[in-house]
C-alpha cells in the first residue's frame, strides 16, 4: 500500500513534473530535473534514518534478491566464509545464494520448531573469522522479527531490512550493509536501496560482474546504467511524507498500536490463534490462522466484499496474513478487528 497523499501528488504530477513539461517517466536520468529529484530523495532518506557520512546510500534494481548475491560477491572474499542466521523463507533463499560464492556458517535457525521464533542471541554459534553476519529482522512469510539484535563485534552486521525499513528508528552504524527492497516500505516495485558503510566497498572479487560490484554504483551516485527513474521519484515522495508525518519516532508509535491491536484481537478469540513467540511476533506481518480451517476460503470471500484484500496467507504457511506496512492506516487495522469479530461470531 501506498500513502493515499503520495498517489495524489504523483497524479498531480503525472504530466507536468514542476513545470518542467515533461513526466518523471520522461525524464533524463542525468537531466538536471531529475538529478534534483534523486538528490532531495536521498537527503530527505539520510535525515530519516540519521545515515552517517561514511554510507553510501545506492538506489539499484534486482530486488533483494538481487542482494543475496551482490553481498557474498563484495564481500566474502575477505575470509571466504559468512555467517547466516536461518529464520524462515528470505533466510534460506540469501543462505542458497551464499554457498555459491564461499563457505556459509549458519549460525543460529528456527526451522526445527517451523520458524516460529528467533534463537536466543546467547545460543548463536558465531564463528568469529566471517567476512559478515547476516541476518533478517522481519520475516514477512511467518511474520517473525527480532527482539533486538545480536553482538557480531568488529564482523560487519548486514541485514536484510526489505519489509522492516522505515517502520522504526534504527541505529545505522549497527550495521555494515542494510538494503531493502522497496515494495512494502519504500514506494513501488522495481527500487532496491542498499546503504553501504564505506570501508565495505571496493572489495569485490575478480569475478564479480561490473553492474553487480558495490563499488560501480557509488561512483556513478547510483546512475552507472539507467536507474528506476520513477519508482526513485516515488520513493521520494514517500520520504517526504515521512516526514511530515513526523519521522519515524511518530511511524513506530502508529506501527506498534496497529500490531498490538491485531494481535490482541486474534488472542482475545478462540476462533483464531497465532503460532508465533510473543517476543518475537512482526509488527509488519501478522499471520493466523482460524480455528476450522474449511473456513478459510469463506473468510476471504467476505473479506473482500467487507474491501478487505490480500489477505491470505503464503502458500508455505497458510491460513490468513494481514501486512499492516507505514500506509495502511489504523482505520485498516480497525475494519479487519470488526470483520474477525463477526466473522467468528457467526461461524464460531
Amino acid at each position: 500500500m501506498l500513502p493515499t497523499e503520495v498517489m495524489q501528488l504523483a497524479q498531480q504530477e503525472m504530466l507536468d513534473w514542476h513545470g518542467s513539461g515533461m513526466s518523471v517517466m520522461e525524464m533524463s536520468h542525468r537531466g538536471k530535473e531529475f538529478i534534483e529529484i534523486a538528490s532531495n530523495a536521498e537527503q530527505d532518506l539520510r535525515d530519516l534514518l540519521s545515515i552517517p557520512d561514511n554510507y553510501k546510500v545506492l538506489f539499484l534494481q534486482g530486488g533483494a534478491s538481487l542482494q543475496f548475491a551482490m553481498l557474498p560477491l563484495n564481500l566474502i572474499g575477505k575470509t571466504g566464509k559468512a555467517d547466516y542466521s536461518n529464520t524462515g523463507a528470505w533466510s534460506k533463499k540469501a543462505i542458497t545464494e551464499a554457498k555459491r560464492y564461499g563457505e556459509v556458517n549458519v549460525c543460529a535457525s528456527s526451522e526445527a520448531d517451523g520458524f516460529n521464533s528467533v534463537p536466543d542471541f546467547n545460543d548463536w554459534n558465531l564463528s568469529g573469522d566471517a567476512s559478515y553476519v547476516h541476518v533478517t529482522p522481519n520475516e514477512t512469510i511467518g511474520g517473525v522479527e527480532f527482539p533486538g539484535l545480536p553482538d557480531s563485534g568488529e564482523i560487519p552486521l548486514v541485514a536484510d531490512m526489505s519489509s522492516t525499513i522505515l517502520s522504526r528508528p534504527i541505529n545505522v552504524s549497527d550495521y555494515g550493509i542494510i538494503y531493502a527492497g522497496a515494495q512494502k516500505n519504500i514506494g513501488p516495485a522495481g527500487l532496491t536501496i542498499a546503504i553501504v558503510r564505506e570501508d565495505l566497498i571496493g572489495h569485490a572479487a575478480d569475478s564479480c560482474p561490473a553492474m553487480l560490484n558495490y563499488e560501480t554504483h557509488s561512483k556513478a551516485d547510483s546512475m552507472a546504467n539507467t536507474p528506476p527513474t520513477y519508482s526513485w521519484y516515488l520513493a521520494g515522495l514517500v520520504f517526504k511524507w515521512l516526514k511530515d508525518k513526523g519521522g519515524l519516532q511518530a511511524m513506530a508509535e502508529t506501527n506498534q498500536r496497529k500490531a498490538s491491536k491485531l494481535y490482541a484481537a486474534i488472542d482475545g478469540n478462540d476462533f483464531y490463534s497465532n503460532p508465533v513467540a510473543v517476543n518475537n511476533r512482526s509488527w509488519m506481518n501478522v499471520p493466523f490462522i482460524l480455528k476450522n480451517a474449511e473456513l478459510d476460503a469463506e473468510f476471504l470471500a467476505g473479506a473482500k466484499q467487507a474491501g478487505l484484500v490480500t489477505l491470505k496467507g503464503h502458500r508455505s504457511v497458510g491460513g490468513m496474513r494481514a501486512s499492516i506496512y507505514n500506509a495502511m492506516p489504523e482505520a485498516g487495522v480497525d475494519a479487519l478487528i470488526n470483520y474477525m469479530n463477526d466473522f467468528a461470531a457467526k461461524k464460531g
